[in-house]
C-alpha cells in the first residue's frame, strides 16, 4: 500500500466514522434497556412534573411545574396536563393519545398541528410533531422532537428540541415522577 493510498484510506474510515456519529437515535437503539416502559402503565394516576425552558444559547429563560392527571381506557388515553410558569401564568394541555401496534402511538392537543407520531421500544419513548407557540403577540408552528427515557418505576426524563426551519430554538428538560 503506498503512502497515499493509506492516507485516502485513513480519510474513508474517519469519515465514515465521523458521519454513522452524526446518526440521530433511534427507538430501536433502547430495545434493549430496562425496565420496560408501558405509557399506559406510567401515564396513569398523578403525575408531577419539574421542568425548564433553554434557549438555543443554553440560558434557563422559564421554569415550570406540571400537575398531570392521566387515565387510559383500552388503548386510548387523556393526559390532562396543568402548568405553574416561574413568572405566575399558567396553562393547559390535554393530550388524546391512541395505543397502535408494535409500539407506535398518536397524539392530539388543541395546540398541537395534525397528528403527533411517536414510537415506543425499550425504557424510551420518541415522538414528533408541531406545536403552535406563543411568542408575544405571535403564535408560531414550532417542530419538537421529544425523547422520554424511563429511569425507574417512579422516575422519567424528558427532553424535547424545539426547532423552526430546521434551526434550533431550544429545549424543553422535564422529569416526572408519579405519585
Amino acid at each position: 500500500m503506498t503512502r497515499r493510498s493509506f492516507f485516502a484510506a485513513a480519510a474513508a474510515v474517519a469519515l465514515a466514522a465521523a458521519l454513522g456519529g452524526c446518526a440521530a437515535p433511534q427507538p430501536s437503539d433502547y430495545a434493549a434497556e430496562r425496565p420496560v416502559l408501558s405509557l399506559q402503565r406510567y401515564f396513569n394516576g398523578k403525575l408531577e412534573a419539574h421542568g425548564m425552558f433553554q434557549n438555543r444559547s443554553g440560558k434557563v429563560v422559564k421554569r415550570f411545574v406540571v400537575q398531570m392527571d392521566c387515565r387510559w381506557n383500552g388503548d386510548e388515553g387523556l393526559l390532562d396536563e396543568a402548568f405553574t410558569y416561574s413568572d405566575g401564568s399558567t396553562g393547559r394541555r390535554v393530550w388524546k393519545l391512541k395505543a397502535l401496534r408494535d409500539g407506535r402511538f398518536t397524539g392530539t392537543a388543541d395546540d398541537v398541528v395534525g397528528v403527533a407520531q411517536g414510537e415506543q421500544r425499550g425504557n424510551a419513548f420518541h415522538w414528533n410533531y408541531t406545536l403552535r407557540q406563543p411568542f408575544g403577540d405571535k403564535v408560531y408552528e414550532v417542530q419538537m422532537d421529544d425523547w422520554m427515557i424511563l429511569v425507574d418505576d417512579r422516575v422519567m426524563l424528558n427532553r424535547a428540541e424545539m426547532s423552526k426551519f430546521g434551526v434550533t430554538l431550544g429545549a424543553v428538560t422535564l422529569s416526572f415522577t408519579r405519585r
